[in-house]
């Protein structure tokens, strides 16, 4: 093992229960054949961690569903640290020294299962979540470890720590946006202005659509898709979507429709706005179920419909970009926070009035 002499305890937070979080002092992760410690640079909080934080049952379990979260846990996924520790074999894998900077996915797939040998890893059916589960605790503290088998890589140093903590959202952004299938003159719809559906508005500037709109209730998030490079922006609260669209597109509807609101009215919008034989993304995690007509999808308009789920393969090129400087981030990151204002940063992100990425510095 090589490693920097590193303190016994460090500060976390640790999830127990739906609200019951804690600051707390807890040993500093030590490095096993394989692994990487990193000290963490800054962690953000996702609409995932304030799902959790607020007890939603997809992560906490109801009658139908299995409890994923394992408590206590550190939470958070969307880390970025400079390596501490590397365990027996651990430069050789990935290619780091001590002293590199350094992210992992935030899956941790087992590489035994279905989906793993068919190389589609994030569906993994044994896969570890890292700031849910107790073999891969998460980034709201000021070390942790990276198991053996997760998916890790170098971070140049000209990346700022903004940038660096937004690869992994960025990531999810790309792959929802290759799921589109953009083509030269396509127009397309972002609906829901958050960090995610921001990313999407700067990876699809980069497919050169011939139209691209943004759609949030939120003005200054519409400012910022502006900056990062959409055409149009539309406020539903007092635009009219759909009558606009329909202007714009000689009737059809646009060409590509990505739902990252999590509200239902997205979907059924979606399905409103868009032309016959289009792509009709899904990445967000809705907040209910929606009850639709399917007929939509096949007799009256055949729609290619595609699910999103995290950044599979695109780790290596969001971080490419960035370091060219081709995907732009700016006014993404709107606070930065220490690790004591943890409650703050989630109440921000719960609200959306006035932050979009919310920081934890630790």
């Amino acid at each position: 093992m090589s490693a920097t002499e590193l303190p016994e305890r460090m500060h976390a937070v640790r999830c127990h229960a739906p609200e019951d979080y804690r600051l707390e002092q807890v040993p500093v992760p030590e490095p096993r054949p394989g692994e990487v410690i990193v000290q963490v640079e800054a962690c953000g909080i996702c609409a995932g961690d304030v799902k959790c934080f607020y007890g939603n049952p997809s992560i906490w379990g109801d009658a139908t569903r299995p409890r994923y979260v394992q408590p206590p846990v550190v939470p958070g996924h969307e880390f970025v640290g400079r390596v501490v520790a590397l365990g027996e074999g651990a430069a050789e894998r990935f290619g780091l020294q001590v002293g590199d900077r350094a992210i992992a996915e935030q899956i941790v797939p087992c590489g035994k299962c279905r989906m793993c040998d068919r190389g589609m890893y994030w569906l993994c059916r044994d896969r570890e979540i890292f700031g849910f589960r107790e073999k891969a605790q998460g980034g709201w503290a000021q070390y942790m470890r990276f198991p053996a088998n997760a998916r890790v890589y170098r971070i140049p140093e000209k990346l700022s720590t903004e940038q660096a903590a937004l690869i992994e959202p960025l990531a999810c952004s790309m792959h929802a946006v290759d799921r589109g299938q953009i083509q030269f003159g396509d127009v397309v719809v972002i609906a829901g202005m958050g960090p995610l559906g921001l990313g999407m508005v700067a990876c699809a500037r980069l497919k050169n659509p011939g139209l691209l709109i943004a759609l949030d209730l939120r003005d200054h998030r519409l400012e910022v898709a502006k900056r990062l490079g959409t055409d149009m922006v539309l406020n539903p609260s007092r635009d009219d979507v759909r009558a606009e669209i329909k202007r714009l597109t000689d009737g059809y509807g646009c060409d590509v429709y990505i739902e990252a609101t999590g509200h239902p009215q997205g979907i059924l919008l979606g399905l409103d706005i868009i032309r016959k034989a289009g792509n009709f993304v899904v990445f967000s995690v809705l907040q209910e179920p929606v009850t639709v007509d399917w007929t939509i999808l096949g007799d009256v308009k055949e729609l290619n419909v595609y699910g999103s789920h995290l950044g599979p393969y695109c780790y290596p090129k969001v971080i490419d970009y960035l370091s060219r400087g081709l995907l732009k981030t700016d006014g993404i990151v709107t606070h930065r926070l220490p690790l004591s204002e943890f409650r703050h940063g989630i109440e921000m992100v719960h609200q959306g009035r006035e932050s979009i990425k919310v920081l934890l510095i630790p």
